[in-house]
């Protein structure tokens, strides 16, 4: 319990969620959990993560490294007492920091817990992933300021499996009250939020944080621009679809207002990227046995998990050097652009004209993604609550599925691309233009919805003072900004971005996204287009489109 302070525990302004130790058993939400016999949350009441796993798709992350980062660590068998005779959560490295763990030290069931949403094989609860490589570093309970060794574990973990770690799990945060920044706040700069940012660039990995949960909560680094950070839900009417009550109010609640700045962040920046299912989720604890927890602890690594599966069939391609296919598939703005553009947000009537999307989704007051202020406005991409909807990784799938495709030719309905755009003074002999379009091949139906992401990074430094390539204790970094891009949906015959239809145009967001009804029939495109450098002369970016086309 010494570690309880830094964990995403459910519960409206500061109330405990997670299960906790009682008399031998293990509660959830204050009620004794019964055994799971199946998992919804990872079937199709969830992010529909075992359609993939069976035949004929056989995605179980086989092959692929993916990280986890939390105060304790999942036991491993062979190593830990803990463990017993149960080989379900099978570890493949796990760490103090950045050495190998010691033998029954540092072990939390919070920790296993969320490893067994990840790589679980256990029939009642199997895991989205449960082939994937986890490699799990444990930080130690520290009563001063643990960014910097939180930032250590993270980088170690990233480094691991030959340095192609995909992703990495973080399942806790750190408070404000703990930073030694002079009035702290979410806008960015703490230590740890920085070494995200760095580290997801540098390495390459997305990073998924565990979204912050009321007042007295610990939010950071839920501030991060480079990564996804994830709030959670619960079922209604039979599908996960509904906020749960637990996450942070949005921009206009009274709370929200009473702790801007403390619970999200500074300014208009949006926190939450992707909500997933975090109610009475089914989990393993070091024993074995099955028990029930809520919290975004255990949303985040339903998304975690999720990007394995995606990287498992993205390396196919690549092993069989399939057409519209590149190493791209393996960049971290790729994985966001996808996850996010591929978001389910408002259930499809059967015409496939609302994407083929599975729910509706609903934040805490009932409103739908189309009563948001995102919907509405060109200059908010992420909605406060449900970000750009909830995680379906078979739709993710579908997504990344459309392949790589280049604006020097017209692109098919479904796809994705990694380029660079660049300001126009720094052009020389370089042909990078300072926006790209991407004509889509056939005419858009009239009355379908259009959804585009366009991700990209801040630009974060390490201060290398040893200049050994990596961040060490005692070293700090320096951000640089986020260069400015923007995304707009135009009429393919059209040149000037003032005739758009609509557009994602935010000043302070390393994401754009629009989500909009095409009104006729006819031919569209999508511009990407870089409107103020604040950094770098060339930006590169990710871009994930999903069209419903006339024939």
């Amino acid at each position: 319990m010494v570690a309880i302070a830094r964990y995403f525990w459910l519960g409206l302004v500061g109330s405990l969620t997670l299960a906790i130790t009682l008399g031998g058993g293990w509660l959830a939400g204050g009620a004794t959990a019964a055994r799971a016999e199946g998992d919804s949350s990872r079937g199709k009441s969830g992010i529909d993560a075992y359609r993939l796993q069976a035949p004929p798709y056989h995605l179980t992350g086989r092959k692929i490294a993916i990280g986890q980062v939390e105060i304790g660590r999942p036991a491993k068998f062979g190593l830990d007492k803990a463990a017993g005779n149960s080989q379900a959560v099978s570890l493949t490295r796990v760490f103090f920091r950045d050495r190998p763990a010691k033998t029954n030290m540092e072990i939390d069931p919070h920790a296993q817990n969320v490893a067994s949403v990840m790589i679980s094989t256990d029939k009642g609860a199997r895991g989205v992933a449960p082939n994937a490589r986890l490699y799990s570093a444990a930080v130690g309970n520290l009563r001063r300021n643990a960014q910097p060794e939180e930032c250590l574990s993270a980088q170690h973990i990233a480094l691991q499996n030959g340095g192609d770690v995909r992703a990495i799990n973080f399942s806790f945060g750190e408070s404000l009250a703990q930073d030694p920044r002079p009035n702290a706040r979410l806008d960015g700069n703490a230590l740890l939020t920085q070494c995200v940012d760095w580290s997801a660039r540098v390495h390459n990995v997305v990073y998924v944080v565990a979204g912050n949960q009321g007042k007295g909560g610990i939010p950071i680094p839920t501030d991060n621009y480079n990564g996804i950070t994830v709030a959670f839900t619960t079922q209604t009417e039979g599908l996960f679809a509904q906020i749960d009550f637990a996450n942070l109010g949005g921009e206009t609640s009274d709370i929200a207002k009473r702790v801007a700045g403390l619970e999200n962040n500074v300014g208009n920046r949006r926190a939450i990227g992707l909500v997933a299912p975090g109610s009475g989720i089914a989990v393993l604890n070091p024993d074995g046995k099955i028990t029930r927890s809520s919290g975004t602890s255990f949303a985040a690594p339903h998304v975690t998990g999720t990007i394995a599966l995606l990287q498992e069939f993205g390396d196919r391609h690549l092993q069989k050097h399939s057409p519209n296919w590149s190493l791209a598939s393996r960049r971290q703005e790729v994985m966001r652009a996808v996850l996010l553009n591929s978001a389910d947000k408002i259930r499809d009537q059967g015409d496939g004209l609302r994407l083929g999307m599975t729910r509706t989704l609903l934040a805490r007051n009932r409103r739908t993604w189309l009563e948001s202020d995102a919907y509405r406005d060109r200059s908010i991409p992420l909605d406060a609550e449900l970000g750009a909807g909830q995680l379906n990784a078979f739709r993710a799938y579908q997504q990344l599925q459309g392949g790589q495709w280049s604006p020097d030719q017209p692109v098919p309905a479904i796809g994705w691309d990694y380029r660079q755009v660049a300001v126009s003074d720094s052009l020389g002999n370089n042909t990078t233009p300072i926006f790209q379009d991407y004509r889509l091949a056939n005419p858009l139906k009239a009355g379908s919805f259009v959804a585009a992401t366009l991700v990209w990074n801040r630009q974060v430094d390490l201060n290398d003072t040893n200049h050994n390539g990596q961040y060490d204790l005692g070293e700090s970094f320096i951000d640089r900004g986020l260069n400015n891009l923007d995304l707009y949906l135009m009429r393919v015959e059209d040149t000037d971005i003032a005739r758009s239809l609509w557009s994602s145009n935010s000043t302070v967001d390393s994401t754009e996204h629009l989500f909009f009804r095409i009104p006729t029939t006819g031919r569209y495109k999508l511009r990407v287009i870089y409107r103020q450098q604040v950094n770098d002369a060339v930006q590169p970016y990710a871009l994930a489109w999903w069209t419903v086309p006339q024939n």
